[in-house]
């Protein structure tokens, strides 16, 4: 038989005495978990998620201390027990980790709020709606219906850029325009009237017409406008379609685009 076991000094009232611990430690235990899971839910933003781990820690906890103190009741030896426990800790630690990271990290986003859910965020180059946040990861939902999980430590710990806390989101289109009979403020005003009037633009923040480019045979601006954070493909091509009707019925040969490529190292002699 193991020496520790060997050792234990067990009679009527060192039963008795185990006995009282353990029950103790039930009771103690539910007392624990109550008062944790009203305390947790005084707390705005955690997940039921969150919350049901966080009473279970506390009802193991007060477990383990109880059975170590039954087991000196019984007059086991310490020292093996306490190696166990730091083995088991270190094992803990090592599996844990990265889960232990994303635990912590869940608590500081919704305690905080940088995120909800309905939200649309970058962070790790990914972009997408808010559609779950839970106590290992923030669950997005790209444009094109992906479904990704981003670690909540990778998201605290990067850039995190919030498309829609402002309630609106700037887009843009540049538009590249030939030679035309129309003067410059001419060509703005057409611009500027089409943009507004296409569908999602807002109407409440103005259109601004940046000149990016301008010669005697062609010229290049840069439109923009603001929307409504998750409309923004859709509103973009809306825009896209109403300045190339707009500048195709004046007569004005024009290239618009919502995705410029890179600029050339040469400049071209066209458009």
């Amino acid at each position: 038989m193991p020496e520790w076991v060997q050792s234990l000094d067990i009679d009527g009232w060192t039963v008795l005495g185990v006995l009282v611990a353990l029950v103790a430690t039930w009771i103690i235990a539910r007392l624990s978990r109550a008062g944790v899971a009203k305390l947790v839910d005084r707390v705005p933003g955690l997940s039921d998620g969150i919350k049901v781990l966080a009473v279970r820690l506390t009802g193991y906890g007060v477990w383990l201390i109880g059975i170590g103190v039954a087991l000196a009741l019984l007059g086991a030896s310490v020292q093996p027990v306490l190696a166990v426990a730091l083995i088991l800790a270190v094992i803990a630690v090592l599996v844990l980790r990265g889960i232990s990271d994303n635990f912590a990290s869940g608590v500081v986003l919704q305690a905080r709020h940088p995120v909800d859910v309905g939200d649309e965020i970058t962070s790790g180059g990914v972009t997408g709606v808010v559609i779950e946040l839970n106590s290992r990861a923030v669950v997005l939902q790209t444009a094109d219906g992906r479904i990704v999980h981003l670690p909540n430590s990778s998201v605290l710990g990067s850039t995190l850029v919030n498309n829609s806390r402002h309630g609106s989101q700037r887009g843009e289109v540049e538009v590249r325009i030939g030679r035309s009979e129309l003067s410059h403020d001419e060509l703005r005003e057409l611009v500027e009237t089409a943009t507004e009037g296409a569908a999602g633009v807002h109407r409440k923040e103005r259109v601004i017409v940046r000149s990016v480019l301008r010669a005697p045979d062609r010229g290049v601006v840069l439109v923009q406008f603001w929307h409504h954070p998750l409309h923004g493909v859709a509103v973009r091509a809306a825009v896209v379609d109403a300045l190339a009707e707009a500048l195709a019925d004046r007569g004005v040969p024009a290239v618009v685009t919502s995705d410029p490529p890179p600029p050339p190292l040469a400049g071209p002699t066209g458009f």
